[in-house]
């Protein structure tokens, strides 16, 4: 496809997972598919691929924005991306609570409920339980 998008694509894996982006990629249709070229050429291989600022600063700064847009959805898929680029929970929390005193308390409310539920999922993926043999 072009630099760009090669970039992008492995900018957009490295930082939401493999699996998540592949899937995004292959379940696109002849409608959605030119809006997932853009963003990952765009967002993910200019604007992520810029390496005057570090993933795991790009992935705070994202989390406060969406958070300030009440975008919940692609929030919980940045926290996730957010701990994959070695943002600690305290970070986040911290994050968080910059964004209530900016964005207001209903925003951040909402942001934290999000946040706790892609903590614990993004804690799940990385530690699943382990699966005793039945006698």
């Amino acid at each position: 496809m072009g630099d760009l998008f090669e970039m992008g694509f492995d900018n957009r894996k490295a930082v939401l997972g493999a699996a998540h982006v592949e899937a995004a990629w292959e379940n696109a249709d002849a409608f959605n598919r030119p809006v997932q070229k853009l963003v990952t050429e765009y967002c993910w291989g200019a604007v992520w691929g810029d390496e005057r600022l570090p993933f795991k600063t790009r992935s705070m700064l994202n989390i406060a924005m969406l958070t300030a847009l009440n975008q919940h959805h692609e929030l919980a898929v940045h926290v996730r991306g957010a701990l994959n680029n070695g943002v600690t929970r305290d970070e986040i929390q911290a994050v968080l609570l910059q964004a209530l005193v900016y964005c207001g308390a209903p925003a951040a409310l909402a942001a934290f409920r999000t946040a706790s539920t892609a903590i614990a999922e993004w804690e799940t993926a990385q530690d699943p339980p382990s699966r005793e043999p039945r006698g």
